[in-house]
């Protein structure tokens, strides 16, 4: 007997976090030979601690992607776009792991990379702003575009103590499969989303605080891409809204922008290891990553997450639905201090 779809909703996820969790394993012992992340001023870890181990993950949701290119589930577009771009983010971070890459040469691959995946898989369908659709052309595709990037690096810039950009990554792609599953007509459809969140778990039993082993640029890189890529993909098919995936990464949109506009207004330097983040400063004023974890899956599920459900089923007003989601999370952003030297 052939499994059911809802046993292929288990499965799926399930193999992908044993065999995260396994290469995590594996990973563990090449990194703490070769990849120690020794703890500076600006560190929010107080051991030296491996890293690169977001490479695990990295292989796991490629394999998983192409067994869904296999079945039917994405086009080779999709697969093609995370295959070659997403490589291209993992690798270069992976060498960043291991020693420096000029920060140049980083953005070079990671616009190449997100330039490749509008190509291969399009650009942004009219825009509905609550008054009917408006195609934006060539200008709709430059956001586009500098909104891969932004987003790509926006993991990289929140992946600062234990735990957060899995969580973070885990509440977004268990979402989006709810959403995807119930909005394409084609519920295998979310499985895509289903092989990073299990993938993405099976890391998270490592980086759970205190981490054993951090993902590194390898896993950071690779999961702002991945996530933008996949969201590019239900935008395209007119499953969800740019809205909706606004909505969904609030969180890290909120706290990684205004740290960066008030640090650039300040005048510090933009590409200098800094601990401003509004999470790390909670972090220390809360003596621990685990409650600031805490608070961030309650602002996702409990806030951003309704808002994203509503913000799908009333597509019409998901501009509005997003102005009020996000108005409050960036005024927490400000209210925490985000950018700011010093404490809160």
């Amino acid at each position: 007997m052939e499994p059911s779809f809802t046993s292929w909703m288990v499965i799926v996820p399930l193999l992908s976090l044993v065999a995260a969790w396994a290469g995590t394993a594996l990973m563990l012992a090449y990194a703490s030979a070769r990849l120690v992340d020794v703890p500076s001023d600006r560190s929010s870890h107080a051991r030296p601690t491996p890293r690169g181990g977001g490479a695990s993950f990295v292989v796991v949701h490629l394999l998983g992607i192409a067994c869904c290119w296999w079945a039917g589930i994405v086009q080779p577009t999709v697969v093609a776009a995370l295959w070659v771009g997403g490589l291209l983010v993992a690798v270069v971070g992976f060498i960043d792991d291991h020693g420096h890459v000029a920060a140049s040469v980083r953005l070079g691959c990671h616009s190449a990379a997100c330039a490749g995946t509008i190509g291969l898989i399009g650009g942004l369908p009219p825009l509905d702003f609550g008054a009917g659709a408006i195609d934006l052309g060539w200008v709709g595709t430059g956001v586009l575009f500098l909104g891969l990037v932004w987003h790509l690096n926006l993991f990289n810039f929140m992946d600062g103590i234990d735990g957060i950009a899995c969580l973070q990554t885990l509440v977004m792609t268990l979402t989006a499969a709810l959403l995807v599953a119930g909005q394409s007509g084609q519920p295998m459809a979310a499985l895509p989303f289903l092989v990073l969140a299990g993938a993405t778990a099976g890391f998270l039993r490592w980086n759970w605080p205190p981490a054993r082993i951090f993902m590194g640029d390898v896993g950071s890189g690779y999961l702002g891409f991945a996530l933008g890529t996949m969201a590019l993909w239900t935008i395209v098919e007119g499953w969800l809204t740019p809205w909706v995936w606004l909505i969904l990464g609030g969180a890290f949109i909120a706290d990684a922008t205004v740290t960066l506009l008030v640090r650039a207004v300040s005048g510090s330097s933009l590409t200098e290891p800094h601990r401003s983040h509004a999470y790390q400063r909670l972090s220390r004023h809360w003596r621990g990553h685990l409650p600031v974890n805490r608070a961030l899956v309650a602002v996702n599920v409990l806030w951003l997450g309704p808002w994203a459900i509503v913000a799908t089923w009333w597509s019409r007003y998901g501009a509005a639905c997003a102005v009020a989601a996000l108005v409050p999370v960036f005024i927490i952003a400000v209210r925490l201090g985000a950018g700011r030297a010093g404490e809160i």
